[in-house]
């Protein structure tokens, strides 16, 4: 069956009113993380390698944490379309705070452990002696992290994600602030380096913490869900329903995550410039992605909503319109990035080598995030209808059977070099981009099936 344009419009505009706060939000996170390491690459080659050692080692746990939390969202989201009521959402959100408290255990039993072990990675002395007090506030950090997430998807449930942007925008640049203040030692605080990185980040997540609990006590149509909260509305059958829906997400987000972990490994292996290359596209790569998420954000709870309503009609013209808009976005983005492939890789450098190696990759790049894109929108359908155990699996032999292997071996047994492991990226990842939607319509005429039924 297909739709005119005009029929499109009003899904467009409710999308992208979900959308646009969760870019926003997704963008500046992005930019923050850039900024720090760019003042701590001021400060000190030894304190920016104690930055990238340490955020190594919590990149992928706090990946997979941030996914598990996502499957917070559609299970509100179904709630509120089906009208479910107050208690309701005030029992979902007591038990998304259990949820969230043994997320919070499992990273810290992962976690801690490894501060006492930060000199037995291979770096050299100095630069696990300067990682230890940045790893150890970044770790603490996590706590207040994850009730932000906690909140966060709780709100884009309940259709909000405009709290999120304005919260997150302020936060951020308070860190850089306080990066600026603790870094280089400004207004009476000593020069700290990393240490003060860390610090910032601290400070900055406890706020973005706060405010969150402070908005939500603050309107009085969410207080009234922690006003309700009480020990009989913790139910283990939530909690176990949180982590039927979140774990995938969680895995999932891991293994797309380690994917390109692991690629850094190995291109490494061929020589710095094609290292730099690499890290010049997937910088690229990860911006417009960051995009792409905001519109999965939106698909996620437009899809939910709907689905709570029973409105399958809505489902199925949500999820196109998003597919449009990510299609639309990513399709100009690629036409710039193959179309000035070379003088996007002059913005990053000026070495003739680096040049030529991430002009190629930029060009590959292009085409991927296009195919990443459509990956991301189609995982996002699936988490609004609730499907996310098939995807799981999907994403593991995508990156994990195929990816991975015939990277290595166009990299190296084809001597592609870095190009090698970027036609791995692009024909890999295209078999979740496609069995996705292939999914999503099957599991879309099944709930139309069941319903007329």
């Amino acid at each position: 069956m297909s739709y005119s344009f005009s029929e499109f419009l009003p899904y467009y505009h409710r999308n992208l009113r979900l959308a646009f706060p969760v870019m926003v939000t997704q963008a500046g996170a992005a930019l923050v993380g850039l900024f720090d390491i760019i003042m701590v690459g001021h400060y000190g080659t030894t304190d920016l390698a104690a930055v990238s050692f340490s955020n190594a080692i919590t990149l992928t746990v706090m990946v997979f944490a941030m996914g598990a939390l996502m499957g917070i969202t559609p299970i509100v989201g179904y709630a509120v379309g089906a009208k479910e009521g107050g208690d309701r959402l005030a029992s979902l959100l007591a038990n998304g705070l259990v949820f969230t408290g043994l997320i919070a255990l499992l990273l810290m039993i992962i976690l801690c452990p490894c501060s006492f072990f930060l000199g037995s990675f291979g770096q050299e002395p100095e630069v696990a002696y300067r990682a230890l007090p940045y790893y150890v506030l970044i770790v603490i950090s996590i706590i207040p992290f994850l009730f932000f997430c906690l909140c966060k998807q709780f709100l884009e449930g309940l259709g909000n994600t405009t709290v999120a942007m304005v919260i997150t925008t302020a936060c951020n640049l308070l860190n850089i602030l306080l990066n600026w203040v603790f870094i280089f030692g400004h207004w009476g605080s000593p020069a700290m380096g990393a240490t003060g990185a860390g610090l910032a980040t601290l400070i900055s997540r406890f706020m973005t913490a706060l405010s969150f609990l402070f908005v939500m006590f603050w309107r009085s149509d969410w207080r009234q869900y922690f006003i309700r909260i009480g020990k009989k509305m913790i139910d283990w059958k939530v909690v176990k329903d949180y982590l039927k829906i979140g774990l995938p997400i969680g895995l999932q987000s891991f293994i797309e995550c380690f994917l390109f972990t692991s690629s850094f490994i190995f291109v490494g292996w061929i020589n710095k410039e094609s290292l730099a290359a690499h890290n010049i596209a997937n910088q690229m790569v990860d911006l417009i992605l960051m995009l792409a998420m905001g519109i999965g954000a939106a698909t996620t709870i437009r899809v939910s909503h709907q689905l709570g309503e029973g409105n399958l009609k809505a489902v199925k013209m949500a999820s196109r319109a998003s597919i449009h808009m990510c299609l639309f976005m990513n399709i100009i983005t690629a036409i710039i990035m193959i179309g000035f492939q070379h003088r996007l890789a002059y913005v990053f450098t000026n070495d003739e080598k680096v040049v030529g190696i991430a002009s190629t990759l930029i060009f590959l790049a292009g085409i991927l995030q296009c195919i990443d894109g459509l990956q991301c929108i189609g995982a996002s359908m699936l988490r609004g209808i609730q499907d996310v155990r098939i995807p799981m699996y999907i994403a593991i032999i995508a990156n994990i059977c195929i990816a991975l292997p015939l990277g290595l071996i166009l990299t190296f047994t084809c001597h592609l070099g870095a190009t090698g492991m970027w036609i791995a990226f692009v024909l890999a990842l295209s078999i979740p981009a496609v069995f996705y939607h292939v999914r999503f319509n099957y599991r879309w005429k099944r709930l139309v099936e069941a319903q007329n039924s």
